[in-house]
């Protein structure tokens, strides 16, 4: 996972526990995976418009 070890993924999370705090943790996650969700959605509606942008040339 993006070339990290075990022991950063740890040292990550307690950095993240410490500012955040451990009840802000799971909002943050839930924030990330729909910002992340929205994203790869965006880029599928791209590619759709992309290849019939395509179809409609030929």
């Amino acid at each position: 996972m993006f070339g990290l070890g075990w022991p950063e993924i740890v040292i990550i999370t307690i950095v993240a526990i410490l500012i955040f705090g451990p009840k802000k943790i799971p909002e943050l996650g839930g924030v990330l995976g729909k910002s992340l969700r929205n994203f790869q959605e965006g880029m599928k509606k791209s590619d759709k418009d992309d290849h019939s942008d395509k179809e409609n040339l030929d």
